[in-house]
């Protein structure tokens, strides 16, 4: 399997190299940035697999550069390294859309776990459907499951990864209500109790990208004082990849971000 690339953003050097060391033996390819200009230059050069952010970086800090991914790319994943005194912090950052956070001091054997549990759920989307793309058709919503995005009436959606996630995971169970915890633990995965009321911000900004009237949603209902459920059934249909295609032909094209 071809190495995952990751970007490792963060100022101290004992922390950064402890990472490097581990996550190398693991078999990932890592770059380290000691700053959040470096950081912020070498996260728009390439596509990364992963971006482990600390927050606080002389410099732009990890939330403005997790910012600026989240506007200008459509999928990359981003993990957060925060304090462990900074509540605020991380609920910003999952707010934004980090897929996942550390809180410092923090065992490398867990975040190397986290690392691994973020590509698993990219990998089990990636291998569904080997050879080609699943296209979902919902109304006017067409979701290619294999690269990641989502289009309504013809134009591009820019969903973040863990909205783009949300709703495939509601699409894979129609009719069926989630709990907020429930949501938390199946899409955000372990180790966020507490931040339920992260997951009300982001299906209100799916629902204002993917319902015809975001005020009276059709597709993401809530059941009150249950959670919430997706109420249409997609159809599927199966499209060839083309000779040639790389597992990135469907992101984004990035902006250099200077």
């Amino acid at each position: 399997m071809e190495k995952r690339h990751i970007l490792i953003v963060e100022d101290e050097r004992d922390i950064a190299s402890l990472l490097e060391l581990h996550l190398g033996d693991a078999n990932f390819d890592v770059t380290l940035a000691p700053d959040g200009h470096t950081g912020m230059q070498l996260a728009f050069s390439r596509q990364w697999d992963l971006v482990i952010l600390d927050i606080r970086l002389p410099g732009p800090d990890g939330l403005t550069i997790c910012r600026a991914l989240r506007r200008e790319m459509a999928y990359i994943p981003i993990l957060m390294l925060t304090s462990k005194s900074s509540e605020l912090d991380r609920v910003l950052g999952l707010e934004l859309g980090a897929d996942d956070y550390v809180t410092k001091p923090f065992s490398v054997t867990e975040l190397v776990a986290r690392v691994k549990a973020i590509f698993r759920r990219i990998e089990s989307v990636e291998k569904r459907f080997p050879g080609g793309a699943d296209i979902l058709h919902i109304n006017d919503l067409v979701i290619d499951t294999n690269g990641r995005q989502v289009s309504k009436s013809g134009e591009d959606l820019a969903l973040t990864a863990r909205e783009f996630d949300l709703l495939l995971h509601f699409i894979r169970h129609p009719g069926q209500v989630f709990s907020r915890a429930q949501l938390l633990d199946s899409v955000w995965g372990y180790g966020h109790e507490g931040y339920e009321h992260t997951v009300n911000s982001h299906i209100n900004r799916l629902r204002a990208k993917i319902e015809d009237d975001p005020a009276h949603p059709e597709l993401i209902a809530t059941s009150w004082g249950v959670g919430y459920k997706f109420n249409a059934t997609p159809v599927s249909s199966h499209q060839p990849a083309s000779a040639g295609s790389s597992r990135l032909s469907n992101v984004t094209p990035m902006r250099r971000h200077l």
